[in-house]
């Protein structure tokens, strides 16, 4: 899995040899997998016994100027153990899995801590993780002992908190327009979010319960969200309502006021209801946020996020249509090229009034902010309760890093 995808990605490999473990039958099922105690992949010694093979392997072309020396890359992450939950195919996205895993992260001082997660993927897009939320044993108290990934005890999702590691410095971006939302509690009004990809439905479940917000997702495949409601913790309530259809057109229609046919969410309700629920005037009706978390569907274009279709002059003016006065659209960047970013700049500044940027601090993601109007943002917080509580759920800094561009 995710040999195409790093092919696109590295497109002067002419040549890609995987070396890994065998999977060992026996005590677990296949699907379960457990890190070996030593792996001879991580020997110094690896080097050595596997270049015969892999000058074996190699193209008869990199010999013209003598022995050729061959990169070696090493894949190592913090994964302990897994186990596959669920498999599946939807309509648009194709094959996609679920799991639980165990990773080892440091302690405080320097102790190994157990911490499990779950996880969404699609085989599109292997290597990229889709949904991560952090999951819990259902046993007594804090013993870990006998829980395992795979065992016996069962796990279920802990939505207090947000562990992918871009949407915590998604939801930072609300510190911006902190006292617009803060006036809108005020006047006993809820702040309104729109978010443009469900997958497993973390970033809403967090907006509703943690910051009191009503949300509104979009997401283009029905078995994502059967599968966000059964694995992830993504539940009927008053305050989600889930559109299944294309992101792209819901906005640019939703911005013209037109009906939308094929409407689907987990309540029934219809765009029509909805609207007349988040308000009785059109400032009303418009959303304190829209929040995107789209990658490109097409793996010759690797990992990048947001699709070309979305860096579109009429798309961008359709997120603003639906934004109030003070709204800001925020959005998940992985820029597969310079140019992609420098474009992606380049519109929004043609679109909006001002950009920021929040670094997530992974090397790779990076989040933008684009404001309707001008601010006046401080980061202080008296007087500000919801910023309070903003700074309370997520790790202040990245309200801290947040930069004009």
């Amino acid at each position: 899995m995710g040999h195409s995808q790093l092919l696109f990605s590295s497109p002067g490999i002419s040549r890609l040899i995987l070396i890994g473990n065998q999977i060992k039958e026996g005590v677990f099922s296949p699907k379960v997998y457990h890190r070996p105690l030593e792996c001879s992949l991580h020997h110094q010694g690896f080097q050595v016994w596997s270049k015969p093979l892999l000058l074996a392997l190699s193209p008869r072309c990199l010999f013209k100027s003598g022995i050729p020396k061959i990169p070696i890359l090493s894949y190592e992450d913090n994964l302990v153990s897994s186990v596959v939950l669920h498999e599946c195919i939807g309509f648009h996205v194709g094959e996609m899995l679920v799991e639980d895993v165990e990773l080892e992260n440091e302690g405080d001082i320097g102790h190994h801590r157990r911490e499990f997660r779950r996880r969404l993927r699609f085989k599109r897009m292997p290597n990229l993780i889709q949904t991560e939320i952090r999951i819990v044993p259902e046993t007594d108290g804090d013993n870990l002992n006998g829980v395992c990934i795979g065992g016996d005890v069962g796990f279920v999702p802990d939505l207090k908190v947000l562990v992918h590691p871009y949407l915590a410095p998604m939801v930072a971006g609300l510190a911006l327009i902190s006292e617009h939302v803060e006036g809108r509690i005020q006047n006993g009004f809820r702040p309104k979010g729109l978010c443009l990809g469900v997958g497993g439905g973390a970033l809403l479940t967090f907006l509703t319960t943690q910051l009191h917000f009503e949300v509104l997702g979009v997401e283009c495949d029905r078995e994502v969200l059967r599968v966000a409601r059964n694995h992830f913790g993504l539940e009927d309530s008053e305050f989600i309502h889930v559109v299944v259809g294309d992101a792209f057109e819901f906005m640019k229609l939703f911005a013209c006021h037109e009906k939308l046919p094929g409407l689907s969410s987990f309540a029934d309700c219809k765009v029509n209801d909805f609207c007349g629920h988040l308000g009785e005037n059109g400032v009303n009706d418009k959303f304190d946020v829209v929040m995107v978390d789209l990658d490109s569907s097409d793996v010759r274009n690797g990992t990048s996020s947001p699709p070309l279709e979305f860096v579109r002059k009429h798309v961008l003016l359709a997120a603003k249509f639906v934004l109030s006065e003070f709204g800001i659209l925020v959005i998940n960047v992985i820029p597969p090229t310079k140019s992609f970013y420098d474009n992606l700049l380049s519109h929004f500044h043609d679109v909006f009034h001002e950009l920021y940027k929040i670094d997530v601090g992974n090397g790779e993601n990076f989040v933008l902010v684009a404001t309707v109007s001008p601010l006046v943002f401080s980061i202080g917080d008296s007087g500000n309760s919801f910023l309070m509580l903003l700074k309370s759920v997520i790790p202040e800094a990245y309200i801290n890093s947040i930069m004009k561009v």
